[in-house]
């Protein structure tokens, strides 16, 4: 499934994304940063992925295309090496509170506060 309008809104720090089922979902720039597709996130396999930390304030400051099936996202932390697939994209929006709620756990697990 495709987006069919993709919004950078800066002021409410949200990616908004209209998907072809008429889905629209907010998906904050943490929540993106935090579950980046990338190697330097997830690792290379399972197991080996990064706890992000210290990312509430991270923006999104670029939206690059990738052929017809992607995005590449640039953060301002320097972040820029994740390309998010439409799949990807919509598996984000359809989890979003069980994917945050996992991410706040692991956060409290290893001692950090938001």
């Amino acid at each position: 499934m495709t987006p069919t309008e993709i919004k950078l809104r800066r002021s409410s720090r949200v990616l908004t994304l209209s998907w072809e089922d008429g889905t629209t979902v907010d998906l904050p720039f943490e929540y993106l940063r935090v579950h980046s597709p990338s190697a330097e996130v997830r690792g290379h396999g399972p197991g080996q992925e990064t706890l992000q930390v210290g990312k509430q304030d991270v923006a999104i400051t670029a939206i690059e295309p990738v052929g017809h099936y992607a995005v590449k996202l640039v953060f301002d932390d320097g972040h820029d090496s994740g390309l998010y697939s439409w799949s990807y994209l919509r598996e984000l929006s359809d989890n979003k509170e069980r994917n945050w709620q996992s991410y706040l756990d692991r956060l409290d697990k290893a001692g950090y506060a938001r």
